[in-house]
């Protein structure tokens, strides 16, 4: 899918003086061409997030009224506690999560894990209409209703990098099971590794980073996939 409202986005289009829509539409272009350059098939389905804040905000309706959300001050926040294998697919408890990662901290949340679900947006950022006024979704909610839609209530691989296993996959799992009232999301769960260079995590600071269109430049599309197709998909790949 095609993420073109969140945070970072609403930042970048702020800081450059452009709209959503145009960053949104030229860092798909270029991620069509990288796509193209490396010999991907195109997907069957490609939907955007904004396509589908109706069933965003159907599925937090929903949520809230099974119990597992609730709202305060125009944001709604899904209820860790309520989801007893939370935690699972990451295998951690929630003391464990708590104390190993960064969580937002809000005064609004009944409980610290507690995640967004929706969220107030103010008359300069882009919003929608819902039931706790006008707001868009968290990032968490717009894969699970996407997959939703195109691919049902379980299917049997969800991909991503290992950096996503927690929260992303984690919140995925726990709003998509109690929404759906389902005993899984997906049947397996694949997380690459990262790519390194010359050894190093690639890191915009460190000014070792490097994009497909960079590679492109000393090397052809069926080199670079197969550099990256070299190792098991777990483990990291060092790009040098």
């Amino acid at each position: 899918n095609i993420t073109d409202v969140d945070d970072k986005i609403i930042e970048a289009s702020k800081k450059k003086n452009k709209s959503i829509k145009e960053i949104t539409e030229s860092v798909t272009k270029i991620f069509h061409k990288n796509c193209e350059s490396l010999n991907c098939q195109k997907p069957t389905e490609e939907p955007k997030a904004t396509e589908h804040i109706k069933g965003m905000i159907e599925m937090t309706s929903s949520l809230i009224k099974k119990g597992f959300a609730y709202e305060n001050k125009g944001h709604v926040y899904f209820s860790v506690s309520a989801f007893k294998n939370y935690g699972k697919l990451s295998n951690k408890n929630l003391d464990e999560l708590k104390a190993g990662n960064r969580i937002e901290v809000s005064d609004l949340k009944k409980d610290p894990m507690d995640f967004v679900l929706w969220k107030p947006s103010d008359s300069k950022d882009p919003g929608w209409e819902s039931p706790w006024g006008r707001g868009r979704p968290g990032w968490h909610l717009e894969c699970s209703v996407m997959s939703e839609k195109y691919l049902g209530k379980n299917f049997d691989i969800h991909g991503g990098g290992l950096d996503l296993i927690f929260p992303h996959h984690e919140n995925e799992i726990a709003q998509s099971c109690c929404a759906f009232e389902t005993p899984f999301m997906a049947k397996y769960w694949m997380h690459n590794g990262y790519i390194t260079v010359n050894n190093e995590k690639m890191s915009k600071s460190e000014g070792n980073f490097i994009t497909v269109r960079d590679a492109l430049k000393r090397f052809s599309g069926e080199v670079i996939r197969y550099s990256i197709l070299s190792g098991h998909y777990r483990s990291p790949i060092n790009f040098s």
